[in-house]
């Protein structure tokens, strides 16, 4: 009997939605090879309008900063020099999925196989099971409260929902990319084009 290799997901994606406005903010304060502490420290000192009560929001702030570190220099710059709201969304979208492996493997385990058979009605008994399958590789999940799981759940579904990929009435919807960014995922990293359901491979 083959053993499933254990692994540990990270599941702090729960700290809020998309957050769009929250990430272009903070990717505009960014430096090259910045590390999360270092940025922590000049972003308390300097400031930053955009996130009243810094301290108070230092975890949201350390999740945002790590999503946008999944990003090429080429992605991000494209996000806050060219990109329209959709591509935007979209590129936020893509560094969630970088971000959090769980969120990725859902993305292409659950949302795209459901697209590609035509099933797009997508319940939270999709993320309940996916979740208890992914207790086999990662035993905490199965520890999780109910209360933990439903948080978890609902954050999840209202990120796809604000990222285009879930309708209001639950829908699974194509995205379409633009041909910029099909090209910035080409060159780092093809299998990527997967967490956009209906994109061609």
């Amino acid at each position: 009997m083959q053993m499933v290799p254990k692994r540990k997901y990270r599941m702090s994606f729960s700290i809020g939605g998309l957050m769009v406005n929250e990430s272009i903010a903070l990717a505009r304060q960014c430096r090259p090879q910045e590390t999360w502490p270092n940025a922590r420290g000049r972003l308390v000192s300097e400031g930053i309008s955009s996130f009243p009560k810094l301290a108070s929001k230092t975890r949201v702030l350390r999740e945002v900063f790590d999503r946008i570190s999944q990003l090429t220099q080429a992605e991000r710059a494209f996000l806050l020099e060219d990109a329209d709201r959709f591509e935007q969304q979209a590129l936020i979208w893509l560094s969630v999925c970088r971000t959090y492996d769980f969120v990725r493997e859902f993305a292409i385990e659950v949302i795209d196989e459901r697209f590609l058979s035509w099933r797009l009605d997508l319940g939270h008994e999709a993320f309940d099971r996916f979740l208890a399958e992914k207790a086999d590789v990662d035993t905490s999940l199965s520890q999780l409260s109910p209360t933990t799981c439903a948080k978890l759940r609902q954050v999840l579904f209202r990120i796809l929902r604000e990222s285009g990929v879930l309708s209001a009435e639950g829908r699974i919807q194509q995205i379409w990319l633009s041909t910029r960014i099909k090209t910035l995922i080409q060159e780092h990293c093809p299998e990527d084009i997967r967490v956009f359901p209906g994109e061609e491979r």
